[in-house]
């Protein structure tokens, strides 16, 4: 069995800047209406697996595009995360480094992933989701950094 510390030491480490170009659109009035740029740079950081846009994991994922969302809205993004390890990985999530940090209040980063143990060389399809609070205020700018492991 190969020691952890090779394992993250030989492991792929995946950096991924993206801009996410959110639009917060409030309610219209009959006469006026009003909206929010709320916009977004980070990093997606791997450890022994790969991020990936299509199903045969040939294209590395370098951007997650979220698109246009209201107060309460969501959107997901369906990528491909595959154990690029030596034996079988459990992946965990976490997001960290809000900027604002007010951020974090407001936005939830979810994915589907169901806790089950990905073989070596497998890939499988994960949809991350971005909700935004409907009482989301003050915020037209963010960043955060979004950290998956895989751990044997």
């Amino acid at each position: 069995m190969t020691s952890k510390e090779s394992i993250i030491t030989g492991a792929m480490i995946i950096l991924i800047t993206y801009t996410l170009g959110l639009s917060l659109v409030s309610q219209a009035f009959p006469a006026t209406q009003t909206s929010k740029t709320l916009s977004s740079t980070g990093t997606i950081e791997t450890v022994g697996v790969g991020v990936y846009s299509d199903s045969l994991c040939n294209t590395a994922l370098t951007s997650m595009a979220w698109g246009t969302l209201e107060p309460g809205g969501s959107q997901s993004v369906i990528c491909y995360i595959k154990n690029e390890g030596s034996s079988a990985t459990t992946l965990s999530l976490e997001t960290d480094h809000w900027v604002p940090t007010a951020a974090a209040s407001y936005l939830d980063l979810s994915w589907d992933y169901d806790n089950q143990p990905i073989n070596s060389g497998a890939s499988i399809p994960v949809t991350f989701t971005l909700m935004v609070d409907a009482d989301i205020t003050g915020i037209t700018t963010f960043s955060f950094d979004i950290t998956i492991v895989g751990t044997s």
